[in-house]
């Protein structure tokens, strides 16, 4: 079940900058807050109505955008990270390129632009009569519900988390910091996993773009905005679970592995073969093996 909608609205004038701002969770967000008064501007690869292009995983495209887009903004009172992209991995196999390029964009991304936009934050408190700034980190259950082809995503996003702790305590007397987590959202993200036989969708519990877009605009507009909080109760659930049970969780997700690498689940993924000859002593015919080529997919 979602969080009963809140009302709460930001403040008009509420300059807002939005990584991956053209994509699934980013284009409603930007079109809420607009809808409410907030000035936005937005940073994603391609460049667009109100939206400043960015490579996040280089240090000088994104010093160069943010700093275009607090003059644009002119100011700076909150950020909200949910640039990203999933492409599945092997816990074993290389970190080039695939595993890299999604701890880069991911987690790196977002310590880039933070950094790079923590002194307008800062200097916009006197503009906020005081009040302290924003940053919205949007995470993931996978941070701490692991499933497998996704090492690479859950640590992205557990480090998030972390830096989202840390930066909490360096810079708590300046600014108010949030982490949101969602479940199994249908954004396009997931197609470069079901491009390699590697689908969630049916898979795990579903939540809505609504679901996560509101926590978002909440956490904005929220006196008092909540340290960690999931999209749905279920998700609350779900993330207490993975934090404080993680055997319980753990050995119940090998179970069902188990019993989908025997009934031919992962036949059609290149990335699970050695997964189910693990498992199960079973080869998965040669024929699928073969490498599909990897895509890039933004969570934004």
């Amino acid at each position: 079940m979602s969080h009963p909608r809140s009302r709460r609205a930001v403040a008009p004038g509420t300059r807002v900058l939005i990584t991956g701002a053209a994509g699934g969770f980013g284009a409603p967000t930007v079109q809420r807050l607009r809808e409410q008064g907030a000035k936005v501007v937005g940073l994603d690869r391609v460049a667009g109505d109100g939206i400043v292009a960015c490579d996040i995983t280089d240090e000088a495209a994104v010093d160069t955008a943010v700093a275009t887009a607090v003059e644009q903004l002119g100011g700076l009172d909150a950020v909200v990270h949910y640039a990203g992209i999933g492409t599945p991995n092997d816990a074993g196999g290389p970190l080039e390129p695939d595993a890299m390029k999604v701890i880069d964009t991911n987690l790196l991304g977002a310590w880039r632009v933070t950094a790079a936009a923590l002194p307008a934050l800062m200097a916009g408190r006197a503009d906020r009569d005081g009040a302290k700034g924003r940053v919205v980190f949007v995470s993931s259950e996978l941070a701490y519900l692991t499933l497998p082809f996704v090492s690479a995503y859950s640590v992205a996003k557990r480090g998030m988390a972390a830096y989202a702790d840390a930066l909490r305590l360096e810079y708590g007397t300046e600014l108010h910091v949030s982490t949101v987590y969602p479940g199994y959202v249908r954004t396009p993200i997931h197609d470069a996993g079901r491009e390699v036989g590697l689908a969630l969708e049916g898979q795990v519990r579903r939540e809505e773009v609504e679901d996560i877009v509101g926590t978002v605009v909440r956490a904005l507009a929220a006196p008092r905005p909540p340290r960690d909080t999931a999209g749905t109760r279920a998700g609350q659930l779900e993330l207490w679970a993975g934090r404080h049970i993680p055997t319980i969780v753990g050995s119940g997700v090998v179970r069902r592995l188990r019993t989908q690498a025997a009934t031919g689940h992962f036949d059609s993924s290149p990335v699970a073969a050695g997964l189910v000859r693990r498992l199960t002593g079973r080869d998965v015919p040669a024929v699928v093996q073969e490498t599909a080529p990897s895509k890039e997919r933004s969570t934004s």
